[in-house]
């Protein structure tokens, strides 16, 4: 993969990305894959990359302002804030306009902070994604700030200690906006970092209010941890419109 610069149109800086072309002269599908919590742009590269090269996708991998950590000078940017949001859809937009990628078929990926990002883009930019898989997500910052005392500084640290920013850059938020997405959640039941009622919330609210909405939950057994497989799955049923079987009454 090959390291870019993309311009923010938000704040002008150049902002990076790892970006990997796909091997044709016709349009590709993109699939781009968010770090999580903890980590950069590199964080996914050894999960994706073997995907991307055997369905010959375009993969890029956004940086959109580092780890949510409070020793990341740009914390206050990065977490869900407008900033972060924007570096996707940037790079997104890149990758339409110099790359060749369909903007018809671009697939967002993310795990755990990946997954909370993955929501967020949901509420942001719901008509830039054919598919979106979030696994084990945060949903409500300020909730998960007072259920796990390890990452409740850097959440402190990233939202200035100000609940109104938690709402802000929480997925809860924005049901109206990720109603209008197509996304399937995937939580492991027995998750110790970030409870599943996360995502049975968040499915609930869409679902109660939008119950026509394309919002999927599946509750699997499992803890905090992801299935690039399932993610992988669901992309291309939507990408290749495969049909379940119908079941004989």
């Amino acid at each position: 993969m090959e390291e870019i610069l993309i311009q923010s149109t938000k704040d002008n800086t150049l902002q990076p990305s790892l970006f990997r072309r796909a091997v044709s002269e016709q349009k590709r599908p993109l699939l781009v894959g968010l770090h999580s919590w903890s980590f950069g742009r590199t964080n996914q590269k050894d999960v994706l990359l073997p995907w991307a090269e055997k369905y010959n996708l375009h993969l890029l991998l956004p940086e959109f302002r580092g780890p949510n950590l409070t020793d990341n000078p740009d914390r206050t940017l990065a977490c869900g804030s407008e900033y972060a949001m924007q570096d996707i859809k940037d790079a997104i937009d890149w990758a339409i306009r110099e790359e060749n990628a369909d903007p018809a078929h671009v697939f967002l990926y993310g795990g755990s902070g990946g997954g909370h990002m993955a929501l967020m883009m949901a509420g942001f930019c719901p008509d830039c994604f054919a598919a979106i898989a979030a696994f084990v997500p945060i949903t409500d910052l300020e909730k998960w700030a007072e259920e796990n005392a390890h990452y409740r500084p850097h959440i402190l640290a990233c939202c200035s200690e100000d609940k109104a920013e938690m709402a802000k850059r929480s997925p809860i938020s924005y049901i109206d906006n990720i109603a209008r997405a197509n996304v399937k959640i995937f939580h492991g039941k027995y998750d110790p970092v970030v409870p599943f009622t996360h995502s049975t919330a968040l499915f609930e609210a869409i679902s109660s209010k939008y119950p026509r909405s394309r919002v999927f939950l599946d509750i699997f057994d499992g803890g905090h941890e992801t299935d690039e497989t399932e993610a992988l799955y669901w992309f291309l049923s939507q990408y290749e419109k495969k049909q379940k079987t119908a079941v004989t009454r």
